[in-house]
């Protein structure tokens, strides 16, 4: 016998969350599919919640990126003729029990559409093949884009008060088919009709439609997908990865190349990341030596990355003393001490969800010591060095050379690296590497380790050109268990990270404005006090 309790959810599907008019005193308390809330479902409370509300309509417009997606859309359907091609937006993620992760949608669906923030939850983007003879192939098109999404449940639906996902009610007026439309250029659809729509047509013979699907964003869009291949007979589960694999490979290099839109966005998001750091060091006087201090710095960044932004692109590194030679020391639970450096690596995500990437290193009190000093300056020598080596045609293997040159090359003279410098930099040795472990520079944009599905030919080993945006980000971590160093060096961990755009006439700090060299930090960091002593005024 199906339990009230049961019913419920059956009749609910994603939005169980809860018990309506059940009688507590008749329900098992083992049916209970939620107890956080007992909502109303009367035959006269349903009437009642669809009736006397005003009509919100929200405001939208055409937002910047649209000008730049026919361009995308266009490039991605020349390279795959004749298939359908699948780009979910993905879905809402469970944090706990019933509450989500904030959403998100996915980097290949965002840079598709333009659609940043959490405007399309559980949307996805198709790219529809035109028919060899028809209108559209004979001008040239290879594609038609379809967005389907989800019909905004407003207050002249059921879902307006029942969906705590979708329902207006709950989330506030939100856009619809009509809106993304606008906002994006793109014809919509409702997100109902896809299971149909990427079944249509489907098969191996001559003149029958493939399907590619961005695997990693959707389980449920993949997993129909691939229902409507084996219906259809195409391929088999390994054949169909590799295929699909092909799509996000392409995709994620097609994002190396950034428009001027995309380098606009950068622009914004390195300025507001240079706030945040503004911020965090007019902060930093009125925390050294408190328990968790380094906590208190991460929630001053990571509150100006709501103000000015999304959020943080990634997980902020505020790290301290022993813990800035730690390479993703993300806990930031350690206290802030005097005499200690403070290594930050942050950045704030704009609401078209391009990143920075930006990392400082500073002296707790204000002044480096003479240790400190000439750690922090061979690192900024070795970053120096890197982008003297980022000329138009170079490859991020010659700036990961120049950079390790100046760190063998240093560690040696100090008596740190006890073999030569030469066989230290040969594959075969590498022993510097001890204390620069990770990578030294990387792509940046929509994610924070950009274009990380492209090929290694076409990453590594490429050639960079302009319109690339990179990173520049050497460092030394001298661990405090470290046998091997001085013991003045253990527990010390130095690292500058900056953006760089690629031009035709050579790369082009963009994070510029932000100051690196030991004078102009040490100045930073002094003019920052005098604001954290007025505010306390």
């Amino acid at each position: 016998m199906t339990t009230p309790a049961e019913k419920v959810a059956q009749d609910k599907g994603r939005d169980d969350t809860d018990l309506r008019n059940v009688d507590v005193n008749e329900q098992d308390m083992s049916d209970r599919v939620n107890n956080r809330t007992l909502r109303p479902n009367s035959p006269a409370f349903q009437k009642f919640m669809t009736t006397g509300w005003q009509a919100q309509e929200p405001d939208m417009e055409p937002l910047e990126s649209s000008r730049f997606i026919g361009r995308r859309l266009e490039e991605l359907g020349r390279r795959f003729p004749g298939e359908r091609l699948v780009i979910p937006a993905g879905d809402f993620k469970t944090r706990n029990n019933d509450n989500d992760y904030a959403f998100r949608p996915d980097t290949t669906f965002a840079y598709y559409t333009g659609l940043g923030e959490d405007f399309e939850p559980g949307s996805v983007l198709v790219l529809e093949p035109v028919a060899p003879d028809s209108e559209e192939a004979g001008a040239g098109r290879t594609h038609t884009p379809e967005l389907f999404v989800h019909p905004r449940a407003d207050q002249s639906t059921s879902d307006y008060y029942r969906s705590s996902q979708y329902g207006e009610y709950w989330v506030g007026p939100r856009a619809g088919l009509k809106e993304l439309s606008v906002m994006t250029g793109i014809p919509t659809r409702d997100i109902a009709s896809f299971p149909d729509a990427i079944a249509k047509d489907l098969g191996p013979d001559d003149g029958a439609v493939r399907i590619r699907v961005i695997r990693t964003a959707d389980t449920e869009v993949c997993n129909q997908v691939e229902a409507a291949r084996k219906a259809s007979g195409i391929g088999g589960p390994d054949r169909n990865q590799a295929a699909d694999e092909k799509l996000e490979e392409f995709t994620s290099e097609a994002r190396m190349i950034k428009d001027s839109y995309e380098v606009g966005e950068m622009r914004k998001a390195i300025a507001a990341t240079k706030d945040g750091f503004d911020k965090i060091l007019t902060r930093l006087p009125q925390v050294v030596g408190k328990p968790r201090s380094e906590r208190m710095l991460e929630g001053v960044f990571n509150a100006n990355a709501r103000e000015e932004g999304n959020d943080v692109g990634y997980g902020s590194i505020i790290a301290s003393g022993s813990h800035a030679p730690v390479l993703h020391w993300m806990r930031n639970n350690g206290t802030v001490k005097e005499g200690d450096l403070l290594l930050i690596d942050a950045g704030v995500e704009v609401n078209s969800l391009y990143t920075a990437d930006i990392t400082r290193t500073f002296p707790v009190g204000g002044t480096f010591s003479p240790l400190q000093k000439r750690i922090y300056e061979t690192v900024l020598k070795a970053q120096l060095a890197g982008f003297e080596a980022a000329k138009p045609g170079a490859t991020y293997s010659d700036i990961h050379h120049a950079v390790m040159r100046v760190l063998a090359e240093t560690l040696h003279e100090w008596g740190i690296l006890k073999v030569s410098v030469e066989e230290s930099l040969s594959p075969e040795g590498q022993q510097h590497r001890r204390w620069h472990a990770c990578g030294c520079a990387h792509h940046l944009g929509l994610d924070v380790h950009d274009c990380a599905e492209a090929r290694y030919e076409s990453y590594q080993g490429a050639p960079i050109t302009p319109g690339m945006i990179f990173t520049i980000e050497p460092g030394l971590y001298f661990k405090e268990n470290d046998l091997l160093v001085p013991p003045e060096f253990r527990g010390i961990g130095v690292r500058i990270e900056d953006d760089v755009l690629m031009t035709e006439d050579g790369p082009e700090w963009l994070s510029a404005a932000i100051p690196k060299t030991v004078e102009d930090v040490q100045e930073w960091m002094a003019r920052q006090a005098t604001q954290s002593g007025q505010d306390r005024d």
